[in-house]
């Protein structure tokens, strides 16, 4: 197995041991880049001559015997709605080309403190709005599985860039599953924290309420690395959340014993790929052997989820993007017509057809005679559903559910049916609306596909489901199934 398919920790390990460097190790994930990146477009840009001096400064550190960063010497990418100062931020929209930022991202900043090696921006549907990775204005991504398949979407092109071997780790942001989602797509595993729990600072708005950065990786063991580096209070955010800081290593080898998991009904009925249940029923039936009580539970607003979400966030986006006017930063077109005009062409070009659409909804659901009807219900209906979870933690320990309920899709084949395309994220928006914590973990395959199971928390219990996680992966291989090279065989998992 080639180095850039190895994961985090077992990088670490032969750090440790000084049995690889690096230099070395980044070197394995240039090759790899080389070799498919055309064919599957996971970055925008490339930063690889910076990664290069740090790989050598981290190589010095290692020789000397000095003590090591959580991330010292790893190449980590970072998808292009996480600003980095002096590096072009487009989030996939012709309307911030030429946009360089003067700050750098709270979480990204981490990432260079402890060590890592930054080798550029991922591809994603543009200002996180998708779920396929399609509505990128540069380009889409492809399943590196095949490439007639979407990734998933927002986080497309991290998600490809690990699954891939063109970064070990990436971060992605998830605002209704767009880390959850590709990672299921592309059989690795991703994380949406809890609301708060890392900064926003430096990432580019598209829904406030929803929006949170978390890691991408290949095992639940390397989330509780990236996540243990990125979280924490930061006063430049005002909806950090204050606390002390967390190792979520430390509680991965607890057994299940003792853990009650929550099946709801709701997320295993109409609509759900019968390939798909099969295999999150086998994945529930893995995790009772480990020790877990199984039980049954019902979220019954569930169906409203959906309808409350796109409502809520679109009304959210109309007022973040309409900061991008051509006249501060960014895109602008040529003329001196009258201000509103001037508006209008730049916003018109600038922007793609989905964001317009999500634009013209939540303006339509904030406008006079609208908003009690529309935006004020939906934040009614958000508070019972977040009221719902509550009550549902009060008996278990966590909630298991399938990440998407369908197999990933061919590219082009929703693009021209919004709803459809919605519907991908029917299992993952309940999670943000409530502000809960939630992985995708990979459990099998299903014609050649990955599919991911969800495995959803009560607030800051991240520590848990990634125990959780942690253990299925343990008697497990699905995890450790590789699109490329040594590992593609690995998909009967046990």
């Amino acid at each position: 197995m080639e180095l850039c398919d190895l994961t985090l920790h077992e990088i670490k390990d032969l750090f440790v041991k000084k049995e690889v460097l690096p230099s070395m190790v980044l070197a394995s994930v240039v090759r790899r880049i080389r070799e498919v990146e055309e064919s599957l477009g996971a970055y925008l840009a490339l930063d690889l001559e910076a990664a290069f001096a740090a790989a050598q400064a981290a190589d010095g550190r290692i020789k000397e015997g000095k003590a090591l960063g959580v991330l010292d010497g790893i190449p980590v990418a970072i998808k292009d709605n996480l600003c980095q100062a002096g590096k072009e931020t487009t989030c996939a929209s012709r309307i911030l080309q030429g946009f360089v930022p003067p700050y750098t991202a709270t979480a990204v900043q981490k990432l260079l403190d402890q060590g890592a090696l930054i080798l550029g921006r991922t591809n994603m549907d543009e200002f996180a709005m998708g779920s396929s990775t399609e509505n990128s204005a540069v380009k889409p991504t492809r399943n590196p599985w095949d490439p007639r398949w979407v990734p998933g979407g927002s986080s497309g092109g991290s998600a490809v860039a690990v699954a891939a071997g063109e970064a070990i780790a990436a971060l992605g942001s998830d605002t209704g599953g767009s880390i959850r989602q590709p990672a299921a797509f592309c059989g690795v595993t991703g994380l949406k924290p809890t609301y708060g729990l890392v900064s926003r600072y430096g990432l580019v708005a598209f829904a406030s309420s929803f929006d949170q950065i978390g890691p991408i990786t290949k095992d639940a063991e390397d989330c509780a690395l990236l996540l243990s580096a990125i979280a924490g209070f930061d006063p430049l955010d005002s909806t950090s959340v204050q606390g002390e800081a967390v190792d979520y290593t430390k509680d991965l080898e607890r057994e299940l014993t003792g853990r009650t998991l929550g099946l709801p009904r709701e997320y295993f009925g109409e609509g759900l790929d019968d390939e798909v249940r099969r295999i999150i029923m086998a994945a529930v039936a893995q995790l009772e052997e480990l020790g877990a009580r199984i039980v049954e539970l019902s979220l019954k607003l569930t169906e409203y989820a959906l309808p409350v979400y796109y409502l809520i966030s679109s009304a959210e986006a109309s007022s973040n993007l309409a900061r991008y006017d051509g006249i501060r930063y960014g895109r602008a077109v040529a003329g001196r017509e009258d201000l509103a005009t001037y508006y209008t062409r730049t916003r018109s070009e600038g922007f793609g057809p989905e964001v317009k659409r999500r634009i013209m909804l939540g303006t339509y659901a904030l406008s006079a005679g609208y908003y009690e009807a529309y935006y004020q219900k939906a934040q009614q209906v958000r508070t019972l559903i977040c009221r719902e979870f509550e009550e549902a933690f009060r008996a278990v320990d966590a909630i298991v559910t399938p990440t998407s309920p369908t197999l990933p899709f061919r590219a082009g084949e929703r693009l021209t049916d919004p709803l459809a395309m919605y519907l991908s994220d029917v299992c993952t928006v309940p999670v943000n609306i409530a502000g809960l914590p939630a992985l995708s973990v990979p459990c099998g395959f299903a014609q050649g596909a990955p599919v991911g199971m969800q495995i959803i928390g009560r607030p800051f219990a991240e520590a848990a489901i990634l125990q959780i996680a942690h253990q299925y992966q343990k008697v497990t291989a699905f995890h450790r199934a590789r699109p490329y090279g040594a590992g593609r065989g690995g998909q009967d998992g046990l």
